[in-house]
């Protein structure tokens, strides 16, 4: 590739990145999920309009594999344990036989009204069974609804990609006799026990880590703990377990931890996975030929029934049915499984596979995840509503969010009064520091207090001061100053020169 193929590459990729970030912005405005819209910008890009041509089932594969590692571990990040730990029995088993039912049903459906043979139908029926958590919630953040259907929802969309994901796999590369349900069942309990573990333990390493090693620059966290996810990902793969779940409890494990810079590594896992699902639905658009998709509205819209009205509601009601989960709450659970970018993503593994059929299989999940995403997205605020889940006048939990000192235009100052210093004894208004800048926490004897005008210094204690970059100069050479003379500093011609650590008695 030349310079100037270069260029010609990175327009084109910008234009389509900020014109999916437009898309983004009006799905938001409209209730739809951002992923019909994406999808949208790649069939358009597409060669039936503007004539890029893109039909490399493997690349999508890889591509597909790496995009759901970042938005994994990006789910994990921002996923609150405190809201999903009361509800992993039950998500877990929405994750594991509810998917294994709705496999079932929807591979039966698809066998007796559109002919399939088995092992298409049970391909068909995995590929569909993933929930997506993007997708549901795109269209929930303006609904107030009980932790407890939102956890779910959330804790099952980042638990049952790796149950469908292993299925698929077991389908795709089977022989043509299909293997035994033992068999089946080893191979999944291997992938997600050593998947699981992985992630865990690497979480866990990496947390440790972050804690106790000081980074040069703020900015290596967030890379450093979005690396630890990947590592994660990359390392249960590597091992033949599933780094779908590795790399989703990896993230879980460091975002619930206590890391330096939460609040710049979540503002990084946000953006990460939103390029992520940008350049994953986009490169699925490309995928598919428009031209191919009429003949698979049909065989979409019955199998789709079947999933919606049937296979799901079925797996909800006998996974939740032990926790006497209330019928309004299994209801919405039902009808909120949508479905986004993994069942396409899964569809490739066929293709790759080089299982007969597998194109017109993919052809029938775009259609019906655009369909039904369609169907049931828009419709999600009016099911709670009438499911008296959501309530239009209720009370939200206030939103607390960390300001970066650079919007803030501030700098953070920490000083620390050694012994023999003259800040010893003098009180907060004695400093006469320089305005706009506070002494905002004094830390003592291992208790912090926020200090007032008339506090007291003493020998040992650790200021934090918050000032601007203009101001930052006088406040320093004025706590230099007092740290030498005392209060009265500058009637003794002392204004905080900067001297050499020998010359410097003060600070």
């Amino acid at each position: 590739m030349t310079l100037q193929q270069l260029y010609v590459v990175l327009l084109i990729g910008g234009t389509v990145l900020l014109a999916s970030i437009a898309a983004a912005r009006t799905a938001s405005r409209v209730g739809l999920p951002s992923l019909l819209l994406f999808l949208a910008v790649g069939l358009l890009l597409g060669e039936d309009v503007l004539g890029v041509d893109f039909d490399d089932a493997q690349l999508a594969q890889n591509l597909g594999a790496a995009a759901l590692a970042v938005i994994l571990v990006d789910g994990g990040l921002t996923t609150q344990w405190r809201d999903v730990k009361p509800l992993l029995l039950p998500a877990g088993l929405l994750a594991t036989f509810g998917v294994a039912l709705s496999v079932v049903i929807t591979a039966l459906g698809a066998r007796l009204l559109l002919g399939m043979e088995w092992r298409l139908a049970l391909l068909l029926g995995a590929i569909i069974s993933s929930t997506d958590a993007a997708a549901t919630f795109a269209v929930l953040r303006a609904l107030l609804l009980p932790k407890k259907v939102t956890g779910l929802l959330e804790a099952e969309s980042g638990f049952n990609d790796a149950p469908t994901l292993i299925l698929v796999l077991v389908f795709s590369t089977a022989a043509a006799d299909l293997p035994s349900p033992l068999s089946i069942f080893g191979d999944v309990l291997y992938q997600l026990s050593v998947g699981a573990a992985s992630g865990v333990l690497i979480g866990w390493t990496g947390a440790l880590a972050l804690r106790h090693i000081a980074l040069p620059a703020t900015g290596l966290y967030p890379l450093g703990t979005f690396g630890f996810g990947i590592v994660a990902f990359a390392a249960a793969g590597a091992v033949g377990a599933s780094g779908i779940i590795a790399a989703y409890l990896a993230g879980l494990v460091l975002g619930n931890s206590s890391l330096p810079h939460r609040a710049a590594t979540r503002s990084f896992a946000e953006g990460a996975g939103w390029l992520a699902q940008i350049g994953l639905f986009v490169m699925l658009g490309l995928l598919v030929t428009p031209r191919e998709l009429s003949s698979a509205v049909l065989p979409a819209v019955a199998v789709g029934l079947v999933l919606l009205l049937v296979a799901r509601p079925v797996s909800v009601a006998l996974c939740l049915a032990p926790f006497r989960t209330p019928w309004r709450e299994r209801a919405f659970v039902s009808w909120a499984g949508l479905r986004g970018a993994v069942p396409i993503v899964l569809a490739t593994f066929p293709m790759v596979a080089g299982v007969g059929g597998s194109r017109g299989l993919l052809n029938i999940v775009f259609v019906l995840v655009v369909l039904f995403t369609l169907v049931q997205g828009p419709v999600l605020p009016a099911a709670a509503r009438l499911l008296r889940l959501a309530q239009s006048g209720g009370l939200r939990d206030i939103q607390v969010e960390a300001a970066p000192l650079d919007v803030l235009d501030a700098d953070l100052l920490t000083v620390a009064i050694p012994a023999g210093s003259r800040l010893h004894g003098v009180t907060i208004f004695e400093l006469r520091l320089p305005p706009p800048t506070v002494v905002a926490l004094i830390v003592r004897e291992s208790t912090s207090l926020v200090p007032g005008q008339d506090t007291v210094l003493h020998t040992g204690d650790e200021l934090l001061l918050v000032t601007t970059p203009k101001a930052r100069e006088g406040a320093e050479r004025q706590l230099r100053a007092v740290g030498r003379r005392g209060k009265l500093a500058r009637w003794f011609g002392e204004y905080g020169d900067p001297e050499s650590p020998e010359k410097d008695s003060g600070l």
